[in-house]
């Protein structure tokens, strides 16, 4: 039976404090950003405006919240300090939803909204709105008289969008049950004025994930019709290696705008990648593989494999390294494949069972000897290490695979000819 998640009203987050993994306050909730869908489906939780000590209010993903407790939130550590602008898609949970008079479908009675409880969903990141605590009658929240209830969120009319719906808002719902590359293939086609108006309305991680599935010509018209601060955003949601490719294709001077907007350490990660011919291991490889020292446990590995935002190719494998255990890291040791992982027990070392027989490839390996590599070892992941030993980063299968097919292959139209109506 699958565990259930904790159910959370909005009001008892209004004014918590934000902590980073360490201990340290890094604000206080102000108030929670959804997305209406269409379909009659719950509002999906994108994030929450925090006030930091500055008094600015920035924007925390709910994708960097790894716990909302009793009193308090918990998150990664990585936090966007640039300040909070609500986008015509959103709507401000605590500013918007309570208070609103809406209707109960059953009985056509009209309600106020007293609060709204989210919760996360089983085995996934995403959170939505799932209920509502209304009262009865026409008065005000602070009206003690009228019958109080619970219901649930498909008990109330007058917040789905209309699945019919042409804007951008509505299109940007539908869009949201169709994987990144099914979105990217739609959104081509759109007319530019109209790509322009969706990508706008989607939230920076999505737009990273749909355009790092776009033909080139299609990723640079719409990074340029973004705000600066928005484009930095979003490459710094990208995979650093799709965000090199993607500001490789810009005239310098933005370019490197663009690179001096991104937070230093994303940066970096990408200005290390541009060094590299792009048809070489170095210029193919992400920074971001998963990187375990010697002392970490099978149990440790298993726990970062589970990740729900690594590719298929990144999972299937770890590579065990010296500290630093970040790119460029201390010396290179050798390799763990999921597979090994399965078949010892959980508190076995990660250094006693790494296979090191593999020579790893040099950053400047050209693009059919990494081919070659691959198919000869059937390997779907292959570490990348400099002359000091350290790991730069790892190539994957689909990283190949991108620069092996034709220029043209992300154009083919996998959902068929007039299964999206785009609006053009």
């Amino acid at each position: 039976m699958a565990a259930v998640t904790p159910r959370v009203f909005v009001s008892h987050l209004a004014g918590v404090p934000v902590f980073d993994p360490n201990g340290d306050q890094v604000g206080r909730v102000r108030d929670l950003v959804a997305m209406l869908r269409v379909g009659g489906k719950p509002p999906r939780l994108l994030g929450m405006v925090v006030e930091v000590v500055s008094r600015r209010r920035i924007f925390l993903p709910m994708t960097r919240v790894t716990g909302v407790e009793s009193g308090q939130v918990i998150t990664t550590g990585v936090v966007n300090m640039r300040r909070f602008e609500q986008r015509p898609t959103e709507r401000l949970v605590l500013g918007e939803f309570l208070d609103r008079r809406v209707r109960l479908k059953e009985t056509d009675e009209e309600v106020t909204v007293l609060d709204v409880a989210i919760q996360q969903l089983p085995a996934r990141r995403d959170w939505e709105i799932d209920k509502f605590f209304v009262r009865k009658g026409r008065g005000g929240a602070l009206r003690r008289k009228g019958e109080t209830l619970t219901v649930e969120w498909s008990a109330i009319s007058g917040f789905s969008l209309e699945e019919q719906g042409q804007g951008a808002e509505s299109l940007v719902a539908t869009f949201e049950r169709l994987r990144p590359t099914d979105v990217a293939n739609a959104l081509h086609h759109l007319t530019p004025k109209r790509r322009a108006e969706v990508a706008a309305a989607l939230d920076d991680e999505r737009l990273a994930d749909v355009l790092e599935e776009l033909p080139g010509d299609d990723q640079v018209e719409i990074l340029g019709k973004l705000a600066e601060d928005r484009a930095a955003d979003v490459l710094e949601a990208m995979d650093p290696d799709d965000a090199a490719d993607l500001l490789s294709e810009l005239p310098e001077a933005d370019k490197e705008r663009l690179l001096a907007l991104m937070r230093p350490d994303d940066a970096a990660d990408v200005r290390r990648l541009l060094s590299y011919e792009e048809r070489t291991a170095g210029g193919l490889m992400t920074t971001e593989p998963i990187i375990l020292r010697p002392d970490a446990t099978v149990a440790d590995a298993l726990a970062r494999v589970r990740q729900q935002d690594l590719s298929p190719a990144l999972a299937a494998q770890v590579y065990v390294c010296r500290s630093p255990d970040e790119t460029p890291t201390g010396k290179y040791l050798g390799t763990v494949h999921f597979q090994r992982l399965l078949r010892d027990p959980p508190y076995t070392l990660v250094s006693s069972i790494v296979d090191s027989d593999l020579v790893p490839l040099a950053p400047d390996t050209p693009l059919p000897a990494v081919t070659s590599y691959l198919a000869a070892y059937n390997l779907v992941s292959v570490p990348v290490v400099d002359e000091s030993g350290s790991l730069l980063g790892a190539v994957t299968v689909d990283d190949v695979l991108d620069h092996l097919l034709p220029e043209d292959w992300r154009e083919t139209d996998f959902l068929g000819e007039g299964e999206i109506n785009g609006g053009r």
